[in-house]
């Protein structure tokens, strides 16, 4: 049973929090590579010293929230349901995620938006995104044909994997370059991951031979 954070841990957090929020404003503001950690720093009314504890570099806040949605993700497969087909378990994990995503739409698809367009003016941020994207997907399909392994072969697992993720990412992407409202992007979204299971027919389900 999970217990309420802490006055300590409450304030770490509020710290966090308030060092990410600095950092993308400031990005924003005066641009990524023109902004140094002194003034992300100075801005919470911290030390750099802090921020260190924190974060191990400008990059590092950016992708602030990735280890927890992969993280989430993982559990989610992890705790497959009795008799849960791999696809199933797949569209579940990814649906669970875009429902956390899209908890406060018009304020989190907009801060989104907002962070792809940084990362995407900032070559090492670019680089950074993708390896992490890749990591990703290795780690969700290994954990996928661990859950599943009467089903799906590790090919398969991260065929499935990159499929739905691929076409998900295409699909929120095309939205924000249309000006689509947070409803919109969620619809394209799950769209386009329908169209995947329906290209991918019966992989995946209990009758398949994983070989």
């Amino acid at each position: 049973m999970s217990h309420p954070p802490g006055l300590r841990e409450r304030k770490k957090i509020r710290t966090r929090n308030a060092l990410v929020d600095a950092s993308l404003r400031l990005f924003e503001e005066k641009g990524y590579d023109a902004t140094t950690i002194a003034e992300i720093a100075a801005a919470v009314d911290v030390s750099p010293r802090t921020f260190f504890s924190y974060f191990t570099s400008k990059e590092d806040v950016v992708f602030f929230d990735n280890e927890v949605r992969v993280a989430e993700a993982l559990r989610v497969i992890a705790d497959r349901r009795p008799g849960e087909s791999a696809m199933d378990l797949l569209v579940r994990a990814a649906r669970q995620s875009l429902d956390r995503d899209f908890a406060d739409a018009d304020r989190s698809v907009e801060a989104a938006q907002r962070r792809t367009h940084l990362i995407e003016s900032v070559p090492s941020l670019q680089a950074r995104a993708l390896h992490l994207l890749f990591d990703t997907q290795r780690r969700v399909a290994r954990a996928l044909h661990e859950a599943c392994p009467d089903q799906l072969d590790p090919v398969e697992a991260a065929a499935a994997v990159g499929a739905i993720v691929g076409a998900a990412r295409l699909a929120a992407m095309t939205c924000g370059d249309q000006g689509a409202s947070p409803p919109e992007v969620r619809a394209a979204i799950d769209k386009a991951i329908d169209i995947t299971i329906r290209g991918l027919g019966s992989f995946g389900s209990p009758g398949h031979d994983a070989r």
